[in-house]
């Protein structure tokens, strides 16, 4: 079978062997994201957790800026850095008893965006794969078929001795084509999800991040 494959893809006419390599330069390239984005979700999800589990454990924002660095593949604590970078900025003269949060609302939004676009980056390749994919490969069985066609034309007769090598041809390519798109889609949407899921955890530590600052800001006020 893999001679007879191999076979069919060396007598293939130029047009067949261009559609070929272009897909199969298509599905190495997919796999190489797949590959790549599951180890930076893998990565992601492992560092959310201890991060997560250590910023709740921890008594104070110092204590936990000093560790940060620490998780450097982690979304959260990438937003984490971003919301205390804002908040030491404040002016020296602008307390706790009288913070505004609009500052590091717009930062934790600001990093949250900017994380998650990391994620989502090259993604769109593997959603671009997923539907043009068939099609290349479709184009190569309809020039398949029309050379066959030609053939039968050329020798006046349609046996499948004539037919045969173009129709092998054709449906080799629309295989090859459906054989990229296929992973492509199932990995596009899982990773999707992956997306979706670290989007909700970012925008909820962010909620949490805020409310934290603003119970302290009201402890100082009460405080007073």
């Amino acid at each position: 079978m893999q001679n007879g494959i191999f076979d069919l893809v060396m007598s293939a006419g130029p047009v067949g062997k261009m559609v070929l390599i272009m897909l199969l330069f298509i599905s190495i390239m997919c796999w190489a994201i797949i590959f790549t984005k599951w180890r930076v979700f893998k990565q992601a999800m492992l560092e959310n957790t201890k991060f997560l589990q250590f910023f709740w454990q921890s008594k104070s924002i110092d204590e936990i800026l000093a560790q940060v660095d620490s998780y450097p593949h982690s979304p959260v604590a990438a937003v984490f850095r971003a919301g205390v970078k804002e908040l030491k900025k404040l002016p020296n003269s602008e307390t706790l008893e009288d913070l505004r949060t609009d500052n590091i609302t717009r930062a934790l939004m600001r990093s949250s965006t900017y994380e998650i676009s990391i994620l989502e980056k090259n993604i769109g390749w593997l959603a671009t794969t997923a539907s043009a994919a068939p099609f290349i490969g479709l184009f190569g069985t309809v020039w398949g078929i029309m050379s066959s066609f030609q053939s039968i034309g050329a020798s006046g007769s349609a046996s499948l001795a004539v037919v045969a090598p173009g129709v092998s041809e054709a449906l080799i390519t629309t295989a090859t084509g459906i054989g990229a798109a296929i992973p492509a889609s199932i990995f596009y949407n899982y990773f999707v999800g992956q997306i979706k899921k670290h989007a909700v955890e970012v925008d909820g530590f962010s909620q949490d991040f805020l409310n934290i600052i603003e119970r302290s800001a009201m402890g100082a006020r009460r405080g007073n």
